[in-house]
């Protein structure tokens, strides 16, 4: 900042009660802009200064104001233009601009007169107010005009009334025409040496804006999907159950499902094996022997799959792809402790290795339901996903039959989704087959309901977002967190 105009203006003060910021810009001969930028400057040093906004009305040259008030008035430039033995009114239509203009006001102000066609001089000489007075407006001494010749001059388009925002400036209570430079911050050589005792430091502006408004944090809308999802299946009655074992042996998400060792599902192209520790550690041998022996001989009404069975592939370690494995660890468990009817849930993620599309991940969270009773039908299946999708906003639901290795009957569960246009298959459900349940030493009239669902197909739904990469990932849009604060589920209860 130039601290000769601060001191300029300071000078300019000394002497007065108040000062107009407008009237420093005319006196030192600045842009107002300029002016108004050293003032702001001198208030950051406390209280040398007082500072006070008004609005204030000025006139302003218009852009024939500006040329008048260079080259001068029409009428004088007219006047001029005629000579000694003065000139016809058709020449001067002819030949000079703003004719009718020009003789108006040269014959108004008796610097002429006309004698027949011809236009003569009345004066020797004259002295044009017109660019004088055009000249102290265009340099903002507006107020040395006299306002009936400002309200002529605005009549004639030469000057115009704008609204301006001035300052106006008196003296603080440490007023001085010294500016003295204020430290913007405390140092260590100054603490050290005591030199801070003498300086002068610029004070914190609390009202002063940050240039970005600051962001609060906010859960991802899937996370706040699957934290409503949790609370729909506590209100239907349903426990949660512990999914934090992300790392399956083959044997419980594969062998205890009754999912043949041959199924392609078993591939290292559809499944995530892991290679260290590449097997488990420890599974019931006896249970391990029954599931054995109903894959290869059959049993409970099966034939089984005829087909040989191998420890060493029950034994590998595996990225789960589905939570089912841990609905059937937790049902053998409720076999050992004896049967009683219970409902489970989890929300958790599951791998497969998928090939990526605009309605696949590899890596996605699955939300699955168990229901094990007495003389369960599909009518009851399908009662519970009518009720479940309707607390979660999607009354419209489709079923399909299906095949699963694990359940039968099975069916698959669709909703339509406007931005794709299509019906989307969000969830696939069914019974368990006694094949998988009888080994586990459940009772042989109780029949068990499972079904799974991804979250983010109904978060694409719910989000109208067409390709699931932009819901996780790096392709995910800031603007969905922050601009979705609260999950939006219209729930219909």
């Amino acid at each position: 900042m130039d601290t000769n105009i601060q001191e300029q203006i300071l000078n300019l003060l000394k002497d007065k009660d108040e000062l107009l910021s407008t009237e420093a810009a005319n006196l030192l001969g600045e842009p107002h802009q300029k002016i108004v930028g050293v003032i702001k400057s001198l208030e950051s040093f406390g209280k040398i200064i007082e500072v006070s906004q008004q609005s204030q009305k000025i006139w302003v040259c218009s852009e024939e104001g500006e040329k008048l008030a260079e080259d001068g008035s029409h009428e004088a430039r007219l006047f001029h233009f005629i000579s000694e033995e003065g000139v016809t009114v058709d020449k001067i239509k002819s030949d000079f601009p703003s004719s009718g203009v020009a003789l108006g006001a040269a014959l108004k102000n008796k610097w002429v007169r006309k004698e027949g066609n011809t236009i003569l001089k009345n004066i020797d000489s004259i002295v044009d107010l017109v660019q004088a007075n055009l000249i102290k407006i265009k340099s903002g001494d507006f107020l040395a005009v006299d306002d009936k010749i400002k309200s002529d001059y605005k009549k004639r388009k030469l000057i115009k009334e704008n609204d301006v925002i001035s300052f106006v400036i008196k003296k603080g209570s440490a007023f001085s025409t010294m500016v003295t430079k204020q430290e913007a911050e405390l140092t260590k050589e100054m603490i050290e040496s005591g030199d801070w005792k003498q300086k002068s430091f610029k004070p914190f502006n609390f009202k002063s804006k940050g240039k970005l408004e600051l962001r609060s944090g906010h859960l991802h809308p899937l996370m706040q999907l699957r934290g409503e999802f949790r609370k729909i299946f506590l209100e239907m009655g349903f426990s949660e159950m512990p999914t934090n074992n992300y790392i399956e042996s083959a044997f419980w998400n594969f062998d205890a499902l009754f999912q043949p060792q041959q199924h392609p599902a078993r591939d290292a192209q559809d499944t995530f094996y892991i290679s260290d520790p590449e097997k488990t550690l420890s599974v019931p041998l006896d249970y391990l022997e029954k599931v054995k022996s109903v894959h290869s001989e059959g049993g409970f009404g099966s034939v089984g799959y005829r087909s040989p069975w191998s420890f060493e592939e029950s034994q590998k370690n595996l990225l789960r792809t589905h939570t089912t494995a841990v609905s059937a660890r937790l049902l053998y468990k409720l076999a050992l402790d004896g049967f009683r009817p219970a409902k489970y849930f989890s929300i958790d993620k599951v791998y497969r290795n998928e090939t990526l599309d605009a309605t696949h991940l590899a890596e996605f969270h699955q939300v699955e339901g168990v229901i094990a009773d007495r003389n369960l039908s599909m009518k009851h299946l399908m009662g519970v996903f009518s009720a479940f999708f309707k607390k979660i906003g999607i009354p419209s639901i489709r079923f399909k039959p299906t095949y699963n290795p694990y359940t039968e009957p099975s069916m698959e569960i669709y909703s339509f989704h406007e931005g794709l246009a299509k019906w989307v298959e969000i969830g696939n459900s069914g019974y368990f087959r006694p094949e998988m349940l009888r080994p586990m030493g459940l009772p042989e009239d109780v029949t068990v309901a499972g079904w799974g669902l991804s979250l983010e197909r109904p978060a694409m739904i719910m989000f109208g977002i067409n390709n699931i990469r932009e819901l996780v990932g790096p392709r995910v849009k800031m603007e969905l967190v922050l601009e979705n604060p609260l999950c939006k589920i219209e729930k219909n209860v």
